[in-house]
């Protein structure tokens, strides 16, 4: 990609976090609204308005630092393992989330039911593989694993700070945000390659055309 693709899905990607962050936060904290609804109180919406915008922001950027780490990461696992990076990739998609059901519940003391960890992690393990099922059919079978890699893997690692702070608000805001911001970024790399390289061909085309039309 080119530096103006870049730039694009970087804004792209900040516009989809606040957006997100914004949607969603009307389904953690109704309360809040309702409660400057009645008596309407302006200045205290646009601050919640901002807030939890900014928090989308945020968590975009988080999401975007993740994703070009996401990039590196593959790269070199390619290069290091080489025939065996799938392998690797899967068995740390097993580790994260078995670590995803373990680490909370003991961090819980039992307080919450295992089975809620459970449906977490498996729920994120059906996004993800539904994301990277039409990943695949998009571009080719090996696109499989490491997008399911990204979608699990690289989520949790961006997660991980919200789920470690006091309170289940920021963490369920946090992720809706992290998954629609990831699956974006996943379904732009290649769409934006593509269109680039018709805009390459398409230029060299012209300038061949170009020198036809002129030696004629």
């Amino acid at each position: 990609m080119g530096s103006r693709n870049i730039v694009h899905l970087f804004f792209k990607t900040l516009g989809l976090g606040g957006l997100i962050g914004l949607l969603v936060s009307f389904f953690i904290n109704p309360s809040i609204y309702t409660a400057n609804l009645s008596p309407f109180n302006f200045m205290e919406l646009l601050g919640l308005l901002l807030f939890y915008t900014g928090f989308g922001f945020l968590s975009a950027v988080v999401s975007q630092t993740g994703f070009f780490a996401y990039l590196f990461i593959h790269r070199f696992g390619l290069n290091i393992f080489r025939t065996f990076w799938p392998t690797v990739q899967v068995l740390l998609i097993v580790f994260v989330l078995f670590d995803l059901i373990y680490f909370p519940y003991k961090a819980y003391d039992g307080s919450v039911p295992v089975w809620w960890f459970m449906l977490m992690s498996a729920a994120l393990l059906g996004y993800g593989w539904i994301v990277a099922k039409q990943k695949a059919k998009e571009t080719n079978k090996t696109a499989f694993i490491p997008a399911l890699f990204l979608m699990i893997v690289i989520t949790t690692v961006e997660w991980v700070p919200r789920l470690q702070s006091e309170g289940t608000d920021y963490a369920i805001l946090m992720i809706f945000t992290l998954l629609a911001c990831n699956t974006y970024q996943l379904f732009a790399l290649h769409r934006l390659s593509k269109d680039n390289s018709s805009t390459g061909k398409q230029t060299k085309q012209n300038k061949n055309s170009s020198k036809v039309y002129k030696k004629g």
